[in-house]
């Protein structure tokens, strides 16, 4: 397997990915437009550094992301993660973010931020990687009707 940064060139390579991910896996209800558009503005937002990951020449992951300046710190946040959901279960998710980790960690972040939704299959895969929920921060959302 061979990690390596994504670009925008690169976005065609993981739309199947992230709408297969979402529309099977998750209920969600992508197109390639709705897709491209998301992952186009995470990737171009500024300081964003983000991964893909490559068997034979074909993605099975990628992970988005970007750095944000704060007083003291920089931090990284983490946008998604998406393993191909058939390499899933095998280690190859929790090493790809352990990765990122190191990377990010050497590009002078000094803690990586996600969001993550809130269901079994989730708590544990971040869990195992060190990741807790923030006692000092909750999410908050006014939908328009």
């Amino acid at each position: 397997m061979q990690i390596r940064e994504m670009t925008t060139a690169d976005i065609h390579a993981v739309l199947p990915l992230y709408i297969s991910y979402y529309n099977v896996h998750e209920g969600g209800n992508w197109t390639k437009e709705t897709a491209g558009k998301r992952i186009h503005q995470v990737i171009c937002i500024e300081d964003s550094f983000s991964l893909i990951l490559e068997e034979n020449n074909s993605a099975i992951g990628f992970a988005m992301g970007y750095f944000k300046q704060y007083d003291d710190i920089i931090g990284y946040t983490l946008e998604e993660i998406i393993i191909a959901y058939e390499h899933q279960s095998k280690g190859i998710g929790s090493a790809f973010l352990s990765e990122l980790e190191r990377i990010v960690r050497e590009k002078g972040a000094s803690c990586v931020e996600l969001q993550a939704v809130s269901d079994e299959h989730h708590e544990r895969f971040y869990e195992k990687a060190g990741y807790r929920n923030a006692k000092n921060f909750v999410m908050k959302v006014k939908w328009f009707e």
